[in-house]
Parts: structure tokens; sequence; C-alpha cells
């Protein structure tokens, strides 16, 4: 969307005008220009971000943000970094003291709900206004990130630097660019509104304090997923409905992942661990915590009963396919398939088969990345291991298997995970798709494994051309 240099702009230190409240449109902030000066465009690096609204409602809006300071008197607070680039604001904090409504949290920055969060918030934002506009402004800042957009698929995308191009918000932004790639706005006639809507608040409900399992791992996840739904095999057979369910499946995979594992979870008798009986029981609130989410935004509410809890299973099919500890089950499925030759994809239950096999690849690929992207996730996963094994010692609980940051190391981490759990995994899904990004994945992986195992033990220097998949 362009740029519209025509909008007013107003100084950081200014409030609100109420004959520009009066009119419906748009307001980009900034710290140096004047009162309504159109900003130069050779200074649009320096314009920080803006608000929509419609006078004829004017107590819901969308906010966008870039680490701007607004002061009090104009009724907003500071957004963090890494927060979803949406927000619903009570307008009514541009009003005076006497007729403007404080959230329960001490601010006018309602945060929005997930499926485990009830908090007392104005009815009229949960229920925006029909009327509302979504409006894009200051867009040449995202110039770099579009750039990167235009190689989604490519197997060495750096989801590091996208979310920092983004300014944090990597899942919403790649997940609105793949439905928009996919056509899928368009094919299930979804709310625009509604749909950023839901990528804000699955990316709000990923921790950001996780080291791993937080909103950039979703992003990568969902990348990788893009690159195996582009396999020609799967291309030329997937449904738009298959699309549309291993986009979402990829975004929402890890959906408000505490930052431990299960075993955490049923020895410290947490509530989870009692509602799914100890069985995979962060997948089933990852699973339910996405259709909450789903229900919340609306974003299928105008699909027929019976289609929208057909696709709220099959979600759940998908996401509990990524339990670690049924891994063996899946691929022992699988490989009798490729044994016997016998995959239709023209099958809806073996085309559904396939997705969960690509989601389970996507979702441990990290290995299958070029080592200094592998790496980063390498130090990643095993802090939040770390982290778990600190907790369990400061509590006297038993440390779990690879959290004791005195006994583990990340070589000795990532070599027995490759060796167990991912090679096996990226083997057979080699023998489906035998394709150029198949041998380089693995290609990856052998070198990857080679790097640790020198770390590991530098005396023992191997070859890499042994574990590359051949």
């Amino acid at each position: 969307m362009e740029v519209c240099y025509q909008l007013p702009v107003l100084p950081l230190d200014r409030p609100v005008p109420k004959h520009v409240l009066s009119r419906r449109g748009a307001i980009s902030f900034s710290s140096t220009s004047s009162l309504f000066g159109g900003p130069d465009p050779r200074k649009l690096s320096q314009r920080r971000g803006g608000i929509s609204y419609d006078s004829a409602d004017q107590t819901a809006l969308y906010i966008r943000m870039l680490d701007v300071r607004v002061r009090s008197q104009v009724g907003f607070e500071s957004e963090r970094r890494g927060s979803h680039p949406y927000l619903y604001v009570d307008f009514r904090g541009l009003y005076p003291p006497s007729t403007e409504s404080v959230s329960p949290w001490g601010c006018r920055c309602c945060r929005p709900l997930s499926f485990q969060r009830r908090l007392a918030v104005s009815p009229s934002l949960l229920c925006p206004s029909s009327r509302l506009t979504l409006c894009f402004l200051d867009d040449d800042y995202a110039g770099q990130a579009k750039c990167m957009l235009r190689k989604v698929g490519s197997w060495d995308f750096d989801i590091f630097l996208f979310d920092r191009l983004t300014n944090g918000n990597s899942l919403a932004t790649l997940t609105a660019h793949l439905f928009n790639q996919y056509g899928l706005i368009e094919l299930f006639q979804l709310d625009v509104i509604k749909l950023y809507r839901f990528l804000v608040l699955i990316q709000e409900d990923y921790h950001s304090h996780n080291p791993y399992h937080n909103a950039v791992h979703a992003a990568d996840v969902t990348q990788a997923m893009y690159c195996y739904l582009q396999e020609p095999q799967l291309s030329s057979s997937l449904t738009s409905c298959d699309i549309l369910l291993g986009i979402l499946a990829a975004a929402t995979h890890d959906l408000d992942h505490p930052g431990v594992n299960q075993s955490f979870l049923i020895k410290t008798n947490h509530h989870l661990a009692s509602l799914y009986q100890n069985t995979s029981v962060l997948e089933n609130h990852h699973w339910r915590s996405a259709v909450g989410l789903l229900r919340q935004a609306g974003l299928l509410e105008h699909l027929p009963v019976e289609d929208r809890q057909n696709l709220e299973m099959r979600l759940g099919s998908l996401i509990l396919a990524t339990d670690i500890s049924r891994q063996n089950e899946y691929l022992s499925q699988f490989r009798s398939h490729l044994d016997q030759d016998d995959l239709n994809l023209q099958n809806s239950a073996h085309r559904h088969l396939v997705l969960q096999m690509a989601l389970k690849c996507a979702d441990i690929c990290n290995p299958c990345r070029p080592w200094e992207l592998s790496k980063q996730w390498s130090g990643k996963v095993t802090e939040e291991f770390f982290n778990q094994g600190d907790i369990e010692k400061k509590h006297g609980l038993e440390v779990s298997p690879l959290c004791d940051r005195q006994l583990d190391t990340v070589p000795n981490i990532q070599t027995g995970f490759i060796s167990y759990v991912v090679e096996p995994l990226f083997t057979e899904w080699r023998r489906f798709c035998s394709t150029p990004l198949s041998h380089t994945m693995l290609s990856h992986l052998g070198l990857n494994k080679a790097h640790w195992r020198e770390e590991s033990d530098p005396s023992a220097k191997t070859k890499p051309q042994g574990n590359q998949g051949s």
C-alpha cells in the first residue's frame, strides 16, 4: 500500500486537536514535523507510526507504533518491541479525564484476550464496529522486510533478520503474506479485519520470554511449512483447505507454550496435566488455545457449523502430530506407506498424513538449516532446557534429562537429537519427496552434525560427507 503523504502529522508532544478528531481518516505521528505540515519524503524514516480511526466510532481503532513513547495526555502508553502490530485502543483516552475510561490494568491500552486470560474490558473493544477501517501507515519502514518476503520460499531464509525488520512481528507479517499469496482471503471469504485480529492474538499468546518456544519459532516453522507446501508433489495435490490448515497449524502449533516440557507439568501436578490426563498435554493445550482464538476473532464464523467443526478437528490432528513422544508412531505409519508404495495424494486421509509429516519436519527442521541459523536455534532451545533445570533444582525436583547446565552441553544434546530424532524423520521425508530441497536439508544436517561432533570432541574431527543422508 502506498504511503499517503497528505495525512496530517502531529508532533509527539502535542494532543490531537478536536477538529482533527472530527474527521474520518488517519494521523501520522512524527517527532520532527510541524503540526500539519506534510512530511518531506526524504524524512520518511523519521515518521514513527500512526493511528487510523472513524469518527462514527471513536471508541475503537487500530494503532501501529514503532517503539514510540507518546505522552500521557494523548492517551497512549509506549508499546514494547515484539508486541503485536495492531492493538485495540480505547479512543476515549483522548478526551478529558472526566469522560475517559481507564482499563483494569491502569492504562488505556487494552491487550487482546487469549483462550486462557479473561480480563474485564469494554464490550466495544471486543466487538469493534464493522465500519472500522484498517489502515497501514508508513509502509516504507518495512521495505527491507518486503524484499525478504520475495524470497520466502528460500531454505536459507533468515527469520531472525526478518523479525528485526518487522519490529518483532515476524509471525503476523509472514502469515498474512502467505494468506495473500495463496489467495486464501478470497477463497474462504475471510474478513481482513478478523484475520489480522486473529494473527495479532496468536502472536501475543506466544511468550516472548521463552528463549525458544516463542513467536519467532512459530514464524520459522511457518516459513518451513511453506517451503514444503511448494514441493511439486504437494503443490499439485493439496486442496485450498489443506493449505489453509497447514499454515494455521504451523502458526499455532506451540501457542501459549509455557517454556517447560510435559514431564515438568506432570511432576508438578499442573492443571493442564490433569486436564489432558498426562497425554500430549502441551499439544492439546496448543490446539485448544488455537481454537479458542479462532472463535474469539470470529475468523471462520461465516462458515457452516459442520465445516467449521471439521476444520477445528483437522487442525487439532495436525498439532497433536508434533508431540515428539509419538514420533515413532507417525514415522512407522509413514514408512509403511512408503515401503508399500501406496501413498495416494488424491486420498484425503493420505494427504492429511503427509501434512502431519510436513508439520513434524517443519517443527524440528532447525538442524537442517544452514549452520549459522542452526547454531542460533540450538543455543536457544538448550537455554530453555537449562532454565527448566534451574527451576527444578531450585524447588528440589529431579532434573529432567538434557536440562542440567552443569552436566549437559549443547554439542552433546544436538548430536543425540540429530542422530535419534531428526535424521530418521528427514530420511523418510526424502524417500517421499526426493527433491533438491530434501537433499539440501540432509546435506546441512550432515554438516551440522559434524560441526557438533567436532565441538564436542575436537580431537575426533570427522568428515561430514558420511552423514549427509546418502
